[in-house]
């Protein structure tokens, strides 16, 4: 099986902090992740959706994006990251996968210096961050900050950390006090996936 397919098949899930959240409520919500594949017509080539949410707010998740993968240098599985134009058409896709059908390449809104670049593999879980060069810029209270996100996933779990940092002075602006979100897969979701899935992957 294609590399680039095992890194799909284990990134896309059903992933849920419950445990976290249970354990010291004060600190953590208990939000849910989903990372779905994306018909093969949004990009000519292999995508995904992503939403995150509240638990008790599953139809009003608090992000969405859409994302291209391709092929990077030296074994890296770069995801290329996009906002959409229309979020609120899609929202609720991991229960309703027709809405998927609503996300049109040319409505999907570039986020340069955005894309994660993954190392790893399916045994041993992909490490991801953010590519290099302090170029994904994330505005606070009327002020620009760069992104710095840290992802883990493997067969089991997804961890995560996003922060952003003042661009003049390298200063940490806003980002989680308490450490790592640390999520349970509780579903795999694109064991049906095949290579054909892959055609028109690029480098």
């Amino acid at each position: 099986m294609h590399e680039s397919l095992l890194f799909a098949r284990t990134l896309c899930g059903h992933y849920s902090n419950r445990d976290q959240a249970q354990a010291d409520p004060s600190k953590f919500a208990h939000i849910n992740i989903f990372f779905l594949p994306l018909p093969w017509e949004v990009f000519q080539g292999p995508g995904f959706y992503s939403e995150q949410s509240y638990d008790h707010d599953p139809w009003r998740p608090y992000r969405q994006g859409v994302h291209r993968l391709r092929e990077g240098e030296a074994g890296v599985h770069v995801v290329e990251n996009f906002g959409l134009s229309n979020p609120e058409r899609v929202a609720g896709a991991p229960q309703h996968r027709s809405l998927l059908n609503e996300i049109k390449s040319d409505r999907l809104q570039p986020r340069c210096g955005c894309s994660m670049h993954f190392k790893g593999d399916a045994q041993q879980g992909y490490q991801g961050s953010v590519e290099p060069g302090k170029g994904c810029f994330v505005p606070r209270d009327g002020k620009p900050t760069y992104l710095v996100s840290e992802v883990f996933v493997d067969q089991t779990s997804w961890s995560s950390r996003d922060r952003g940092f003042d661009p003049d002075t390298d200063q940490l602006v806003w980002g989680s006090e308490h450490g790592l979100l640390t999520f349970e897969r509780l579903a795999f979701l694109a064991d049906h996936l095949q290579d054909d899935w892959l055609v028109g992957l690029r480098d």
